[in-house]
């Protein structure tokens, strides 16, 4: 059985042509999937009954499933999903007042290897990466579900994208040319994998990179990142440089933000040197708190007093907006499971 959710528009011409249809056909379905996220194969009804009855008898729109939804106060819709393998994975739909963007937070892998401190995710384990198709059905599941037209994608949910890069590029792709997703609307978030940095800056792209760097020295990152003895922040910071150097792109810096451990005035100091001759811009984090850890969010006074001495660097500095946090859906809190 053909799943329908996932084809591009080639893909879509060569199954309307083994029944006997036209490319028209193709473009059809196409947009019903892309454009208008239908639940059901009946939902098309520009297609002929007889059509729709042989599509049904080799194809369906989708074999993901809703397992569990959760809403919050603040409007943030977060989806736990289940595969065909039984394995599930979390995705989250934001919405943010006065603004017309809906963003979601899609997932990557089930599981993560890269397992920070801070990050509930990790504590799974790594299963395994997401194929593309699994990657496109979290976006395309939030729209048949609400019936709203995701205008932003950020890949800042479970797993580290860049280690399932192959798949991240191709349901990248799809966002854009079958979604019409704007390539600048698409955010691709690593906690620094170096190789995958440097192959990123050969690559002709319009997204947004965003670094998880939480630290603004070697000793704490290693703390909180795992991932910080393999790739130290002095090898980082050259990757940086070459991809912003290359693309004249601006990375978004992510920094958590943690109570006594790196939200000190020498923090920011430090913070500042490294990221002087990078093309950035910073997003501050506080923490959410999750499970197995004693760590705690700063008070608003240390926040905004982090925020004014970067931006005495030059740089522009913005504190995320808290999303989702009463249903643990927030940064950090993902973790594909039902607790």
């Amino acid at each position: 059985m053909e799943i329908l959710s996932g084809l591009n528009l080639k893909e879509f011409e060569a199954l309307t042509e083994k029944l006997g249809a036209s490319k028209f056909r193709a473009r059809q379905i196409h947009n019903w999937i892309y454009l208008k996220s239908v639940k059901e194969i009946d939902e098309m009804t520009d297609l002929s009954v007889k059509f729709r009855e042989q599509l049904k008898e080799v194809a369906k729109v989708t074999d993901t499933k809703i397992k569990v939804k959760q809403t919050s106060s603040d409007g943030t819709i977060k989806y736990l999903l289940e595969y065909p393998d039984g394995e599930c994975v979390e995705t989250v739909l934001m919405r943010f007042d006065n603004r017309a963007n809906l963003t979601a937070c899609v997932s990557s892998q089930v599981g993560c290897a890269v397992n920070c401190s801070f990050c509930a995710t990790g504590k799974r384990g790594f299963i395994r990466n997401l194929n593309y198709k699994e990657i496109i059905e979290q976006v395309l599941t939030i729209q048949r579900d609400t019936g709203l037209k995701v205008t932003n994608i950020v890949f800042m949910g479970q797993g580290e994208p860049l280690l399932n890069l192959e798949n991240v590029l191709k349901a990248m792709k799809i966002f854009n040319e079958d979604f019409q997703i704007g390539a600048r609307r698409l955010t691709v978030s690593t906690s620094g994998i170096i190789p995958q940095i440097n192959k990123l800056a050969q690559l002709d792209m319009q997204s947004t990179l965003a670094l998880s760097l939480h630290a603004s020295n070697h000793e704490t990152r290693a703390k909180l990142m795992q991932i910080e003895n393999k790739y130290p922040m002095d090898e980082l910071h050259k990757a940086l440089k070459n991809y912003t150097d290359k693309t004249g792109r601006r990375i978004t810096i992510e920094y958590l933000l943690i109570k006594d451990l790196n939200d000190t005035a020498q923090s920011a100091k430090e913070l500042a040197q490294y990221l002087k001759d990078i093309k950035c811009n910073i997003n501050l984090i506080p923490y959410n708190p999750t499970e197995k850890n004693d760590y705690q969010r700063p008070s608003n006074n240390s926040i905004m007093k982090f925020k004014y001495l970067m931006e005495h660097s030059g740089k522009k500095v913005t504190v995320r907006l808290e999303r989702g946090a009463d249903i643990d859906a927030a940064c950090g809190q993902l973790r594909g499971k039902i607790k």
